[in-house]
């Protein structure tokens, strides 16, 4: 075997047995199906309410977009991979999948953080709550997450292209990404490591930290609430930013930053189905029932139909 720059990967399927692969076809084909379903509609509802046309849910539309992306990047390639033996992905299409799995992943990642600022900016200093997020603040915003996010995903993926593997190429994942790339890279891998562990690190864990900056100010300015109703009102506003921040990170630290996530194939992919599969089916959900107004507005659009 050659190692050379490869010209196409082959991806391994999970299992050979092909009644265990049409069980997971179809339960990974259900688990895209709620999905993208969620995701779409809670970014119609934002785009048809106009009670819904402020920060909070304009931040809430953009990470709905990211979310519907990342795990349409990912999971219908995972069905191919899944039920079909000519499994084949170009060198080309390969780097492509890693750049916009890392683009969407962490645009996701800075909205989270920038959602929290949003709340605590709501709670704590509701009066300038206009000022301090009006269009332009929001849109810029948005658009800086998406941008750092990139830059970040090409640095990487640009490292990672220069690697070279042997011939034929066989990864052991069901979609292109780093970890398991490096794994079978032929090349010295120890700068995309210590890119991973430095630059990642900074990227990843900077937005918590300011999450969780945000949410101590806030649990500061809660206790202050003198009315124990309007101290659930606010913790009610957090709940469901707090548990889907919570589900997403901890899935992407521990695929990323596990001292053994490179050399624990099997850990490792199961980490990534978490993280590319199950938690985005949960987002939308978690946000319409923890949310009021998302409810409220749900409640419209289903009473019109009945009306029709």
């Amino acid at each position: 075997m050659n190692s050379t720059p490869a010209s196409e990967f082959i991806l391994l399927r999970l299992s050979e047995s092909l009644p265990l692969r049409i069980l997971l076809f179809l339960l990974f084909l259900i688990v895209y199906m709620v999905t993208v379903f969620g995701n779409i509609m809670i970014l119609s509802i934002i785009l048809q309410n106009p009670m819904l046309h402020y920060p909070m849910y304009k931040l809430l539309w953009s990470f709905s977009l990211m979310d519907l992306s990342f795990s349409s990047n990912t999971v219908p390639g995972m069905l191919k991979t899944i039920l079909f033996q000519n499994n084949r992905i170009t060198f080309s299409s390969c780097m492509t999948q890693v750049f916009f799995f890392h683009a969407f992943g962490n645009s996701e990642n800075l909205l989270l953080s920038g959602m929290a600022y949003d709340r605590y900016v709501a709670i704590c200093h509701p009066l300038r709550y206009s000022v301090l997020m009006g269009g332009r603040t929001c849109l810029s915003l948005c658009s800086g997450c998406c941008v750092c996010a990139s830059l970040h995903a090409l640095l990487h993926e640009m490292m990672t292209s220069l690697l070279h593997f042997h011939r034929p190429a066989y990864l052991h994942h069901y979609f292109c990404d780093i970890p398991p790339l490096l794994e079978i890279s032929t090349s010295d891998t120890s700068i995309n490591q210590l890119l991973i562990y430095t630059e990642g690190s900074f990227v990843a864990l900077i937005p918590t930290l300011l999450v969780l900056i945000s949410y101590m100010r806030i649990g500061v300015c809660i206790l202050q609430i003198q009315s124990y109703t309007g101290r659930q009102k606010a913790f009610s506003t957090c709940a469901s930013h707090l548990t889907v921040f919570l589900l997403f990170s901890a899935s992407a630290v521990s695929m990323y930053f596990n001292p053994t996530s490179v050399s624990s194939l099997y850990k490792g992919r199961a980490v990534t189905l978490m993280y590319t599969a199950i938690t985005p089916m949960f987002n939308p959900y978690i946000y319409c029932l923890r949310n009021n107004e998302v409810k409220a507005a749900l409640k419209k659009v289903f009473a019109k139909k009945e009306l029709q």
